[in-house]
């Protein structure tokens, strides 16, 4: 699954769960879409966008990392194995999830934080056009419709993550603690010690040290010191059993159901996006615009030394600390251009083995069996 230098390799589980998992989502999400006709005519433009948007979400997490993937964008039969085998270039993945999202803008409001709304669309769509490297105006457009349409940044960078569903998030995955059926396991996990773990998500010299340098006030409630293994760090962001010392109160009563909320899209990101989408692909801007934006993130985290112009390197690094282990950083650098760069000399640091073909995950070994052969695999795999 995973060799003494954690290469991922076709057979590795997770990668196959995620692929899978995804798949099912749009499967569900196709199933909607074919039976709209059931819906009342008030509510099935809401539907449909609502559809559209979780569609359109599942590919951009598959495209990202699978590259060329089979694209369903209807409910098929089992035996039709060559839609569901057949992979498609990345460029029609990104036309299916740019017209869902244009869909979902369309028949949206923003009534709901932890479902499918106007903003969120919007926010995912100026994602895409930036992942892409395209349409920087409309991206600029997507971004400053969302910081006109009611969201703001919470004064207290701790309550962005535990006083859920506020004035910062556009889009979270609810959970509730204490319910099996609506609470979730994975922050436990992360830690030592808590119920049946043993830590899976401890933080990096790297990273510990860049929080140090930039993170400011948001520095504290990032990471902490494991007090069971005080040589390595544990990341606060997603603490099931609080923590008293940083007034931080438990999800639930039980760690193995934690009620805490997976961040999607926090108004943060899309001020930082904002300032991606004016720099549009340089090296550097000093638009008055882009600095506003820059300067309310890092000043929400105490840091008040105005800046002149924002180069690409300050808003790669500003993106880090702000958004530190909330599943941004890998994207970021793929994106910025940067992910071979800095994933080689992590890897050269770390005794890692790292190439340019790990960019991208491998087709599960086990799609690729029941494809006979239909199905093809990334490079390097």
């Amino acid at each position: 699954m995973l060799n003494s230098r954690v290469t991922v390799e076709a057979t590795n589980g997770r990668v196959a769960d995620y692929y899978q998992s995804y798949y099912n989502v749009i499967y569900r999400a196709n199933l909607v879409l074919e039976n709209l006709g059931v819906a009342t005519e008030e509510a099935k433009g809401a539907f449909e966008g609502e559809a559209k948007f979780v569609r359109a979400y599942a590919y951009f997490n598959l495209v990202r990392l699978f590259g060329d993937i089979p694209l369903i964008d209807k409910v098929i039969s089992p035996t039709d194995t060559e839609t569901s085998y057949t992979r498609v270039a990345t460029s029609k993945v990104y036309e299916l999830i740019e017209a869902d999202l244009k869909t979902a803008i369309s028949n949206l409001d923003n009534t709901y934080k932890g479902r499918a709304s106007k903003a969120a669309a919007q926010a995912l769509l100026a994602k895409v056009y930036l992942t892409q490297a395209k349409n920087y105006d409309l991206a600029q457009g997507l971004c400053e419709d969302v910081m006109g349409s009611g969201f703001s940044l919470e004064p207290n960078f701790k309550d962005v993550f535990y006083n859920e569903l506020n004035d910062e998030i556009i889009f979270a995955i609810e959970y509730i603690g204490d319910l099996t059926d609506v609470s979730q396991n994975f922050s436990a996990e992360w830690l030592n010690a808590v119920g049946r773990t043993s830590g899976v998500n401890y933080v990096t010299d790297n990273v510990r040290e860049a929080l140090d340098a930039m993170g400011g006030d948001r520095t504290m409630f990032s990471y902490r010191q494991d007090a069971l293994q005080p040589q390595k760090y544990q990341v606060v962001k997603y603490l099931p059993n609080g923590d008293s010392d940083l007034g931080i109160e438990p999800t639930s009563t039980d760690p193995q159901k934690a009620g805490n909320d997976w961040i999607v899209l926090r108004y943060a990101d899309v001020l930082l996006m904002h300032v991606e989408a004016i720099m549009a692909g340089a090296n550097e801007t000093s638009s008055s615009n882009a600095i506003t934006s820059f300067m309310d993130v890092r000043g929400r985290a105490g840091i008040t030394d105005m800046v002149s112009s924002i180069t690409k390197e300050d808003l790669l690094n500003e993106r880090r600390v702000e958004l530190a282990f909330e599943n941004h950083r890998f994207f970021d650098l793929v994106r910025f251009g940067m992910a071979e760069e800095v994933l080689s000399a992590f890897s050269n640091e770390t005794g890692g083995s790292f190439s340019a073909t790990d960019l991208l995950l491998p087709i599960p070994q086990r799609e690729i069996n029941l494809s006979k052969g239909l199905l093809t695999q990334n490079p390097g795999y």
